[in-house]
Parts: C-alpha cells; structure tokens; sequence
C-alpha cells in the first residue's frame, strides 16, 4: 500500500508526527559509543554529550545504502557489548559476468524467461522465472537479485547462469516455430530471418552463439545449424564471477546472531535492556516486502517489549 502522495516522505513524516503526539522526543545526532551502565545505558553522542537512558533498541540497518546512513555502526555498538556479528554480505544485488555478452546486451530488459543457475558440478543452485536485465557488469533484475541470495560461495565455487529466452516453448515446439519462419525468410540471410523471434538487439549475439554464419541463406541451413541455433535459445549461458559491492545491495545478509536475541521480546540475551530492530539482525530474505515486514515486526515487537519493561 502507498500513500496518496507516492513518495516516501509522507510515511516518514507520519510517523514522526505520531511520535511527537505520544510525547517522544528526537535527538538528531550521531552515536559514537553505547556502554552498559548499572542502572542502563550510557551514549555518546558526536555533539550533545553523554545521553543516559534505561533502555537501548539498536536499529541502525545493515551497510546496505549507506547514504541513508546504514554504515554498520550497529554491528560494532553490539560487538562492545558482547554480541556475536555473522559477517555482512550482500543480498538481493545485481551479478557480474565474464564475457562480452552483457556489454553487448546493455540496457536490454527481458521479460517471461527462465534461469538456471548451476555450480560447477551441474548442481542446481538456483531457477526462477520471470524478468532480468542486462548491464555492462553483467545481468540484474528480479530474478537475478532473487537468485543472488543463493550465491554466498564466490571465490570457493563457480556458478553459471543459464538463460531460457522461451520458455513456453519446449525443443520440439521450437523447432516447429524456426521451421516456419526460415519457411517465410528462404531467401533472406540468416542475420534478417530471426526478428519475429527475438528482441533486435539479442540476435548478432544469439547467432554469434550458434556459430552459423550470419549471411548464409536460410534455405542453406543444416539441421544441425538448426539444432545449434535451438540451443543458443534454450540455453545463453554466462559465467557469473562474483556481486556488485555491498553498498549497491538492497538488503544485507548477516547481522547480529539470532540466537543471541530473544524472538518474543527482541531483546538481547546477553546485555538486558539492549533490544534489536530490522536488518541490524542476522535475518533476511526475498524481494517483495519480505524485509520490509521483518523491520516493521521486529521494530513494533523490540519498541512495545523495551516499553512495557519501563513502564511496569
């Protein structure tokens, strides 16, 4: 759901103005250091001073975006204070290809195709459906940052990206389709007969891939050729080398351990009084809201706890 507006300000403002109205209070500033007193917590703040407080809800995000702020401070606020921190990776980020193929392809969207992500092994790591795009690094979009949350082992393991431009076709299916528009292009090169079938700017590379000769004439290509050009179709394949750097990220996996924090309250195990909120925590999880209902459950569950603890 979005507000009326479309713009995310609306929401921010809405909560602060909530806030307010329920007597809270902000101080807009930059914590330096937060250390476990007897009686609660002492902050330092980089210009007010010492802030002493009973209560401590660390929601400070992962290193995700960190033009918004999320540079990690959490990680280090919970380390001092004995927690265990699973390393941040990135999550949910575009991936690099090896090969002049994304170069070649840039800018191009593609929409209903399949991916197969292996190791090197011919494992499936990986298979979703729906869109991608290509960019000079490599490949993004939805199914491509969907599938980056599956690949935690570059360096240790090599993976391959395959890419199904149809789908819905199945070989056989295919080959009928090739058949009948080689039939409707007899006369024409090669390099002219495939743009019913394919975007303009996917066909020098898709024939490149076949390895036939792009000015032959289409009533000279072999079955073989055929079955070639088939499994360039079925089957555009890249060699994926790695992320795009944390901080392209939409989210990050890692975070503070979850077996240090207590699920029904939020509140560390460890430090009582220390609560965490969001993607400062070791949780993470697919595109389509699925993070953002983690920061509000966490975030509604840690406030209320820390909250009812003070009050009673």
């Amino acid at each position: 759901m979005f507000p009326v507006s479309d713009k995310a300000k609306t929401v921010v403002d809405a909560l602060k103005k909530y806030a307010k109205d329920m007597g809270a209070r902000a101080i807009q500033d930059e914590v330096v250091s937060v250390t476990k007193t007897e009686s609660g917590f002492s902050l330092r703040l980089k210009d007010h001073g010492r802030l002493n407080c009973d209560k401590v809800i660390i929601a400070t995000g992962g290193v995700s975006y960190p033009q918004t702020g999320s540079t990690g401070d959490g990680y280090r606020f919970a380390k001092e204070l004995g927690h265990t921190v699973v390393s941040p990776k990135p999550s949910l980020v575009p991936l690099l290809a090896k090969g002049s193929i994304p170069k070649k392809l840039m800018g191009l969207s593609l929409k209903n195709v399949a991916i197969f992500i292996s190791d090197e092994n011919g494992k499936k790591v990986y298979e979703d459906f729906g869109e991608m795009l290509f960019t000079h690094y490599g490949v993004s979009g939805p199914v491509i940052l969907s599938a980056s949350a599956h690949l935690r082992d570059f360096g240790q393991k090599k993976y391959t990206l395959s890419i199904d431009l149809k789908p819905a076709l199945d070989e056989q299916t295919l080959d009928k389709r090739l058949l009948r528009d080689f039939e409707a292009n007899l006369n024409k090169d090669f390099l002219h007969s495939l743009d019913a079938l394919l975007p303009q700017k996917m066909i020098p590379v898709i024939i490149e891939n076949s390895g036939i000769d792009p000015r032959k004439k289409v009533r000279d290509i072999t079955k073989e050729e055929r079955q070639a050009l088939l499994l360039s179709i079925k089957n555009l394949s890249l060699e994926l080398t790695g992320t795009r750097p944390i901080a392209e990220a939409i989210i990050t996996s890692g975070g503070v351990s979850v077996k240090e924090i207590s699920p029904k309250t939020m509140e560390s195990k460890l430090v009582p009084g220390l609560y965490f909120a969001g993607e400062v925590i070791d949780v993470d999880a697919y595109t389509g809201g699925f993070n953002l209902q983690i920061a509000y459950s966490t975030g509604h569950l840690a406030g209320i706890s820390a909250a009812e603890e003070v009050i009673s």
